[in-house]
């Protein structure tokens, strides 16, 4: 079993930055592709970033060039760092993570919130 814990959410002016962090217990990281999801109010929920065992990252068009997802195996946490932020990155976000063999995301945090304001 994995557990993660979400943090860095807040409330934040359109064109700020805030750094999101999930830190895990339970397994290392390290054995895991990880991803950053979220969800706002009437919407469903979307992949926003992942990143591969080997560190190979991918984006959702609505945040590249703005978000970077990157991690610290020693540490057992994964980042999203947030920049550029524009009123509709409005959502609850959730890290996830799952084995190489697995088809879905097994493992998902409890959620932070982000608000930007404009």
């Amino acid at each position: 079993q994995v557990q993660l814990v979400e943090s860095g959410g807040g409330l934040v002016q359109a064109g700020g930055s805030l750094r999101l962090s999930c830190a895990a217990s339970g397994r290392t990281l390290s054995s895991y592709t990880m991803g950053w999801f979220r969800q706002a109010p009437g919407k469903e929920r979307e992949r926003v970033a992942t990143i591969s065992l080997s560190g190979s990252t991918d984006y959702a068009e609505s945040v590249k060039g703005r978000f970077t997802i990157s991690r610290d195996n020693a540490k057992n946490t994964v980042y999203l760092q947030m920049n550029s932020l524009k009123p509709e990155d409005t959502a609850v976000y959730y890290c996830a993570a799952r084995r190489i063999v697995a088809i879905q995301y097994e493992y998902w945090g409890q959620g932070t919130q982000v608000t930007v304001s404009s």
